[in-house]
């Protein structure tokens, strides 16, 4: 079956009703998805730059501090045996506590670069999350503009074919009309025959 037309009255050309209804809502969704896509891609593409230049960050800290607290553990310790020959057991003692507050303290500030490091790969988590929200919010759009123009097109072929059983109705009462009219002729011409005959 040919899809319904249109004549044109300036350039009488035919225009399929499917095409010139449908293609303006198609591009104009589409228009309207890949402006959203381009941006939602560009948000996610900043993100995941600033969580990998977060992380390196923290890696990096994390091991200058790891070389440093064993630098200075390995430092304290030789300074702690040579003065362990010329001091007192007493002066050592307090030497040897003064070095657990500093281990303590850099220790916390380790634990504080962890909890740093896992915030940023809870970030990392939450954003892959989005990313398949997104993706799922795509395919959603996708089916929607489908469903519009297959909706669309249904719409428009009623009309066509109410508009086919009009115009087939008119055609058939004129038919009739003319029937009628010619019979009438017919019956005018019998009567006028037949008082010529008689």
């Amino acid at each position: 079956m040919s899809e319904p037309t249109i004549i044109c009255p300036s350039c009488k050309a035919e225009i399929k009703l499917t095409e010139s209804l449908a293609a303006p809502l198609i591009e104009s969704t589409r228009r309207d998805y890949e402006k959203r896509l381009a941006q939602k891609d560009a948000d996610t593409a900043k993100r995941e730059t600033e969580i990998r230049v977060r992380e390196e960050a923290i890696t990096k800290e994390k091991e200058q501090l790891g070389e440093q607290v064993a630098e200075k553990v390995r430092s304290e310790r030789n300074r702690i045996t040579a003065e362990e020959a010329k001091k007192a057991k007493l002066a050592v003692q307090r030497d040897l506590e003064e070095k657990a507050k500093e281990l303590e303290s850099l220790t916390e500030l380790m634990k504080e670069r962890e909890a740093k490091l896992a915030e940023a790969q809870k970030a990392q988590a939450d954003l892959l999350r989005k990313q398949r929200e997104l993706d799922d919010a795509k395919r959603e759009l996708e089916l929607t503009v489908e469903k519009r123009v297959q909706e669309g097109l249904a719409v428009t072929r009623e009309q066509a074919k109410k508009d086919a059983e009009e115009g087939m109705k008119l055609k058939v009462m004129e038919a009739e009309q003319t029937i009628v009219s010619m019979q009438k002729q017919i019956e005018e011409l019998k009567r006028k025959a037949e008082q010529g005959s008689q």
